[in-house]
């Protein structure tokens, strides 16, 4: 499953620098995590980096993205070869 900033993002900038997929870019008011290159750092870390760094607590589940952690694993292997 993808994550997704919502609308509390007060675009600090901390979630971008720390994703592993450049999933995360600025959009026009909040940033936004792109659900085809987010892997919820599956592949890369343990958990999340973006919702660790993030002082907002705005990152959640894409409600819209459901995938298991193997198909989570296979798009960052994807991604990154």
């Amino acid at each position: 499953m993808a994550l997704l900033i919502n609308d509390d993002c007060t675009a600090c900038d901390a979630c971008r620098p720390v994703c592993p997929n450049e999933a995360i870019t600025a959009g026009d008011i909040i940033f936004v995590i792109d659900p085809l290159r987010c892997t919820e750092c599956v592949g890369a870390e343990d958990e999340p980096q973006c919702k660790l760094a993030c002082p907002a607590d705005c990152i959640v589940q894409h409600p819209d993205f459901v995938e298991t952690q193997e198909e989570l694993l296979e798009k960052y292997t994807q991604l990154h070869g």
